[in-house]
């Protein structure tokens, strides 16, 4: 089977403030907002969706052909993905432009804010998935946050040529048309997001958890430290819990790592319980480091680590 994650490549900067951001700003005064944080942490590492998903999912041994463009300054990452697992075959550079660049400050309870330059992304609407799919086999998509216009076409593709896909709108819903969105909805075998996410979707959308579930096969709703829920039509709700940090560092990325182990999983045809658990098993590694492609794990201690929590 051919696994096509599709999605940003980035550079993340990720800036830990010792306080709240709540202490620091007055509701009263939005209007002239301007802050500044003092820091205390700083890390830079790779990322963006498509190299979270892909790098997780070259680590569980699914060697993901990852669809996607890096600017001039991206031979290290492209590099720093096959040395992972990662078919690189179909990542363009683009050498007119930097790649996209993610710099996000996190404050001591976990909240975010963040600014995201797409720089090189803004090419992958010109990326030939139709060359890549290949008819002898069978192919499942990952459509994951790039430039809309991208996104739209890989759900035209996938329509057309019935191709399998997991969609995980996350951060392009705003940007992302009702229409597309719906489409998205209507031909998707998995859709995922965060609790706002879906909230957000169904409010943009008008469509009710249950209109979604008249469509795709398996819904799933994250919930950060209090797991994820997985659902179909007419059956009852899985509730799975999370697997056990060591330590929290950073939850930058546990929402794309949780992706791969579940993609994993759900393509060896698991049980949907194991493969929320797997998902939830690879989510607890990215909390763990700061950064989203900073962890590591061999499958041993991935099957270990499983066994510990659940």
């Amino acid at each position: 089977m051919q696994i096509i994650i599709t999605g940003s490549l980035a550079f993340d900067q990720i800036m830990v403030f010792p306080g709240t951001f709540k202490e620091n700003i007055m509701p009263e005064r939005l209007h002239i907002l301007s802050l500044s944080f003092l820091v205390d942490k700083l890390h830079k590492n790779f990322g963006g969706v498509a190299g979270n998903i892909c790098y997780n999912l070259g680590m569980l041994g699914k060697n993901p052909i990852c669809l996607s463009c890096l600017g001039e300054d991206g031979e290290d990452y492209e590099a720093f993905l096959a040395k992972n697992g990662v078919d690189t075959d179909y990542i363009n550079i683009v050498d007119t432009d930097y790649t996209a660049s993610f710099v996000v400050i996190n404050d001591k309870v976990n909240c975010q804010i963040a600014g995201f330059y797409p720089g090189a992304m803004r090419n992958d609407v010109n990326l030939p998935l139709e060359q890549i799919l290949d008819k002898d086999t069978d192919n499942f998509l990952v459509i994951a946050p790039t430039v809309p216009e991208a996104m739209g076409k890989y759900l035209q593709i996938a329509k057309a040529r019935n191709i399998r896909y997991l969609f995980s709108p996350a951060q392009q819903i705003p940007s992302l048309s009702e229409a597309t969105l719906i489409d998205g909805i209507n031909h998707a075998e998995v859709i995922i997001g965060n609790d706002y996410e879906i909230a957000l979707i169904e409010k943009k959308t008008g469509m009710s958890r249950e209109n979604i579930l008249e469509k795709v096969k398996v819904m799933i709703t994250t919930f950060g430290e209090k797991g994820s829920v997985i659902e179909q039509k007419d059956k009852p709700k899985i509730e799975i819990g999370v697997a056990k940090p060591r330590e929290i560092k950073d939850p930058t990325g546990a929402g794309d790592a949780y992706i791969a182990g579940f993609l994993s999983a759900y393509l060896d045809q698991k049980s949907l319980i194991e493969c929320g658990q797997t998902a939830a098993t690879a989510a607890v590694y990215a909390l763990e480091e700061f950064g989203t492609t900073a962890h590591s794990f061999s499958l041993n201690l991935f099957e270990n680590r499983f066994k510990e929590n659940f």
